[in-house]
């Protein structure tokens, strides 16, 4: 492993920042399948640029990780140390994490790791490169580099995570506390359309809540504009089959979220696309704002900056 090819035009992301978005993945895995999480967040640093190589990007695959024999997943071809290799790719970049961590667990050869103790990082860089997951001869200096630059040990104390739920985070100085979170109900009551539709407003749109029989091309009949302005209003595919309950905006959104909802918390199961829809805000901005690599899978408890 260990290609990295950059993706021209694509906004970078610091280590700082990667290591911000997905130390608290690497530390879930940890604690699923007791590889440290300091090892993990340093290979997938190491591996992938930081998240800034071509095959992150493509395929959210941050460990250069192949599609060997039992792969039935979907794929992506790039060349690494032959032509037109095929590299796994993940609908989330999380799903590369998991995936990561099963690829250790589930091969014998890795079996030795895992009588190392969890907070000796050294041991298990020099055991990953004895096991032959990498070709280089300084892939374990490499290794702990990154771990001692960034202090990524800190998160192989299983504590981290109870010790951090008390610490106070802000975004752009903003406290958790006053995080007021938005909710469907907040939605104002806009107008009746002629064909009996209730029309709400949020964050000065007009918007929709699809009912039973819905279809992106009755709703824009119904309305007079185009399907392909449903599709880019609420930055969907053109694939995407609307469900009962989707809040569907009838106007562009907007690229900044009310003055009293600066921020926000992430819960669980909400997506970037989700926060995006509650709050009228572009999907693309709030990954622009919070200097996000496109389809990440936001953690739980995260806080998001909205304007």
């Amino acid at each position: 492993m260990l290609l990295i090819v950059t993706v021209q035009g694509q906004q970078r992301i610091s280590t700082e920042d990667y290591i911000d978005t997905y130390k608290e993945v690497a530390i879930r895995k940890m604690h699923e399948y007791h590889i440290p999480a300091s090892i993990t967040l340093a290979q997938g640093i190491l591996e992938s640029g930081s998240g800034n190589s071509k095959l992150a990007h493509k395929a959210n695959n941050h460990f250069g990780i192949k599609c060997h024999q039992d792969w039935t997943g979907k794929t992506y071809y790039m060349d690494d140390d032959e032509k037109h290799e095929c590299f796994r790719k993940y609908k989330h970049p999380e799903d590369s994490y998991r995936d990561h961590s099963l690829f250790l667990t589930e091969r014998g050869r890795y079996s030795f790791l895992f009588e190392l103790k969890i907070t000796d990082y050294e041991a298990w860089a020099k055991g990953l490169k004895k096991a032959g997951y990498a070709t280089n001869p300084k892939y374990p200096e490499l290794l702990i580099r990154i771990i001692e630059k960034y202090n990524l040990s800190q998160y192989d104390d299983k504590s981290y995570k109870d010790k951090k739920a008390g610490d106070e985070r802000t975004v752009k100085h903003i406290k958790r506390s006053t995080i007021k979170p938005m909710t469907i109900d907040q939605f104002q009551i806009d107008e009746r359309y002629p064909s009996g539709r209730q029309l709400f407003s949020n964050n000065g749109k007009k918007l929709l809540i699809a009912v039973n029989g819905d279809t992106f091309n009755n709703l824009a009949k119904e309305f007079g504009i185009y399907t392909w302005q449903l599709y880019k209003y609420n930055d969907l595919d053109k694939d995407y089959v609307l469900k009962v309950g989707d809040i569907i905006y009838l106007e562009k959104k907007k690229r900044k979220a009310d003055k009293q909802h600066p921020a926000h918390e992430v819960k669980q199961g909400e997506t970037i696309r989700s926060i995006s829809q509650l709050y009228g805000v572009r999907e693309q901005r709030i990954y622009k704002m919070n200097n996000l690599p496109d389809n990440i899978q936001v953690s739980e408890g995260k806080v998001l900056k909205l304007r």
